[in-house]
């Protein structure tokens, strides 16, 4: 699965990801994590501290679960993944989790590629409905999941504590038995 993305600072490539990509994964998960700190759940120091081995671990193929980067002259700029249930009564429904994309790139839209990037993985595995979580603080994330058919279904409280603060996530979903709205 490959995309290109035509923008006025270049093309920008969304493909999945493979074990070459172990060394700059790692560089732009930490930057994610460092830079968006409230955006995940994962903490950066424990990431740091990860061997090369968890990195590469994370990217060996998985029937069940894919991940995507987006490359811009051999560099990665941002990634997410998509996770679908493992038993018989939860593989209907995918998981999305970890989108980033670096700053100097936000406003592109490459948020929303890979969002539609995992809809189309998911639906060739018969997902009938992906989830995700965002911070409700995040406003700009938030309006990119609804505009790409995301609804809130839900508030978890007090989801994340960063820096002696809570932080509230919805929860958001999308039918994928439903036609969107264009």
């Amino acid at each position: 699965m490959i995309k290109s993305i035509h923008t006025p600072r270049g093309t920008i490539v969304i493909r999945e990801a493979n074990l070459t990509d172990a060394t700059q994964f790692r560089e732009l998960r930490l930057d994610a994590l460092q830079d968006s700190p409230t955006a995940f759940s994962a903490d950066l120091q424990t990431n740091i501290d990860h061997p090369a081995s968890f990195w590469e671990d994370r990217l060996r193929e998985d029937e069940n679960t894919r991940i995507f980067f987006a490359e811009y002259e051999d560099h990665l700029i941002g990634m997410t993944g998509i996770r679908c249930g493992q038993s018989p009564k939860t593989q209907h429904g995918a998981g999305i989790w970890g989108v980033y994309v670096r700053p100097e790139w936000r406003g592109l839209h490459i948020a929303e590629v890979f969002i539609e990037m995992c809809i189309d993985w998911a639906k060739t595995r018969n997902v009938v409905i992906v989830k995700l979580a965002v911070v409700s603080a995040n406003e700009s994330a938030v309006r990119c999941y609804k505009r790409c058919g995301f609804t809130v279904y839900g508030t978890e409280p007090l989801a994340l504590l960063y820096e002696g603060k809570y932080y509230d996530e919805f929860l958001m979903f999308r039918n994928l038995d439903l036609p969107q709205e264009k």
